[in-house]
């Protein structure tokens, strides 16, 4: 489901069960997250399969890129694997107007 930032932040504040996945390269990663995230490069197709597959379903995830593109296509990826909550937060990192770590 994509998600303006707004509602994203709420709803990833008032959930303590859930996980934000930032589906950029390592490097972009590097550069500048949003406080608590874990990394899985959407680019690298093979690690990025592996990865989620260890993730676990039940749990909400927030997942976010650049733009909103790559982390919209990695919701849909996982909505068809089987996870039941993903959030992605359209216009991803670079319209983020919250806590960034650099």
């Amino acid at each position: 489901m994509d998600l303006e930032q707004e509602i994203w932040k709420n709803k990833l504040d008032s959930d303590s069960n859930s996980v934000t996945l930032d589906v950029r390269t390592p490097d972009e990663f590097n550069t500048s997250s949003i406080p608590n995230s874990i990394n899985i490069d959407f680019y690298n197709p093979q690690v990025f399969m592996e990865e989620v597959q260890k993730l676990d379903k039940e749990v909400t995830y927030f997942v976010y890129c650049r733009t909103g593109v790559r982390s919209a296509n990695s919701c849909l990826l996982m909505k068809e694997l089987g996870f039941s909550k993903t959030y992605n937060l359209i216009g991803g990192i670079v319209d983020w107007n919250g806590e960034i770590i650099t």
